[in-house]
């Protein structure tokens, strides 16, 4: 695909970051536009390789070589068909996905992998701007109802999915904005919220209803969502936080991870933080407990808060800078990875693990203790290895266990499975018949572009499930 002796006539090349000492004072994106003939060059690196193993590196197996060989020949709009055949919404993986496709690309074995994930944002970019993206409402409506509970990329998906094959669907979101996580829990630097913006003009144009303020489970309650739909989505997430339940965790000045974050986008959209204390690092001593994304999302944020010093904690050893032998191609590889937060600045301590905190007489965080520990499974502690860390703000970072169970979860008689999420059958269908999960709720604590796929997928069985049988792709 692309050009046949692409990949050996041009080298691999991503967007540059902008300086670091600009983009520390703003919100917008961190990275900068690659030139169409950058694009094109890039896409036709994509080799004839007979087997394309990211297609099953990628969780709603995109068409990458298809879309790949359009990008190199310029067709741009025909790209844009492709990519939309198997994703409802490129322009969020483009942006915030780890690009696992990338790691299965042949070209990886032993060379650079294709830049799949910028070209993917391009193409779906460039159709925005060109118009192309238009809204595909149903020729017939079924008369069947479908509510779908939460509208993060799970959500959204199914709703387009099943809206598109004619059901009334409507979307039932907590808070004042459509977006789920990916309005409140991705800094504006990864992801601007205009993109969200754009896309739901097209949701809403196609006649899905959104309703926002609506709890579920508190404003509505569950049996009334069934009865007054033929079928419902449980798209929730996994937003219950992971805690440490370790000596001081009551003191002031400790937070979970996604409060703080929240906070801040709800400032970037103008919003007043009424009746909530505000969580900023300005002048602070910061530690992030928790080295996934969502704490190098507290670390960026961090860093544009001006805080005084910031640290980020990783009970894991530090990987290798090249990819570990126990992690082949094509599999996801275990490597150090620096994202643009950790370049911003910060310090990042391996093999941690917090112990304790302590505090002053006012009950106000000051210092953080830990201990040098091993390797995993075991993390053992390494003697006389104990040091502190001054801190007058701590997030907690360190993932999610599942949906939350207070609420709707407690209404229904919903089985969770052994890991606290929601329990499904292939058919993504709970221990309720009319009631569906996908993403996170379903599937624990996981990746946007794995949302989606679940979302599109539920949509098919939900689609069954109401008619007898569905068009809708799997």
């Amino acid at each position: 695909m692309g050009k046949l002796t692409g990949f050996l006539e041009y080298a691999r090349e991503t967007p540059q970051r902008r300086p670091v000492l600009e983009r520390v004072n703003d919100w917008f994106e961190v990275y900068q536009d690659l030139p169409a003939q950058k694009l094109r060059e890039q896409a036709g690196r994509c080799m004839d390789c007979g087997v394309p193993f990211c297609h099953t590196g990628c969780p709603v197996n995109n068409l990458i070589p298809d879309w790949n060989d359009l990008v190199y020949k310029n067709r741009w709009r025909e790209a844009i068909r492709a990519l939309h055949a198997t994703n409802n919404f490129p322009e969020f993986t483009g942006r915030i996905c780890p690009a696992p496709c990338e790691a299965a690309c042949v070209l990886g074995i032993n060379s650079k992998p294709v830049t799949i994930k910028v070209v993917e944002q391009n193409i779906v970019d460039r159709a925005f701007e060109e118009g192309w993206v238009q809204p595909e409402p149903p020729r017939r409506r079924t008369g069947k109802r479908v509510a779908i509970v939460g509208s993060g990329p799970a959500g959204l998906a199914a709703a387009q999915q099943l809206n598109r094959a004619g059901h009334f669907v409507t979307v039932l979101e907590k808070h004042d904005r459509i977006g789920g996580l990916l309005r409140y829990g991705i800094p504006d630097f990864k992801m601007e919220k205009g993109v969200i913006d754009r896309r739901l003009e097209q949701l809403y144009a196609e006649g899905i209803e959104f309703q926002t303020n609506v709890h579920v489970g508190k404003d509505i309650a569950g049996d009334e969502l069934l009865r007054e739909h033929d079928a419902v989505l449980l798209a929730t997430g996994a937003e219950q936080p992971r805690d440490l339940e370790i000596p001081g965790r009551g003191l002031k000045g400790i937070h979970f991870a996604m409060d703080y974050l929240v906070q801040q986008n709800k400032r970037c959209a103008g919003d007043e933080l009424e009746n909530q204390e505000p969580i900023l690092a300005n002048g602070k001593r910061v530690v992030i407990i928790g080295g996934g994304d969502t704490g190098v999302d507290c670390l960026g944020t961090a860093h544009r808060q001006k805080g005084e010093s910031v640290h980020q904690l990783q009970i894991h050893s530090m990987p290798p800078e090249e990819r570990h032998h126990t992690t082949p191609w094509p599999l996801w590889p275990l490597q150090l990875r620096v994202e643009a937060s950790h370049e911003e600045g910060g310090f990042r301590e391996w093999s941690v693990l917090t112990t304790h905190f302590s505090g002053d007489e006012h009950g106000n965080v000051k210092k953080l203790h830990c201990v040098r520990v091993g390797p995993k499974p075991a993390f053992e502690r390494i003697p006389d290895s104990e040091f502190y860390l001054d801190a007058d703000l701590v997030l907690i970072a360190i993932g999610f266990s599942g949906p939350v169970r207070a609420g709707l979860l407690q209404q229904l008689p919903l089985a969770l499975n052994a890991r606290g999420n929601l329990q499904t059958d292939p058919t993504y269908r709970t221990s309720i018949p009319k009631v569906f999960s996908a993403g996170d709720a379903n599937r624990g604590q996981s990746l946007v572009v794995w949302a989606i796929a679940e979302g599109r997928k539920a949509a098919h069985y939900m689609d069954e499930f109401l008619m007898g049988s569905s068009q809708l792709p799997l």
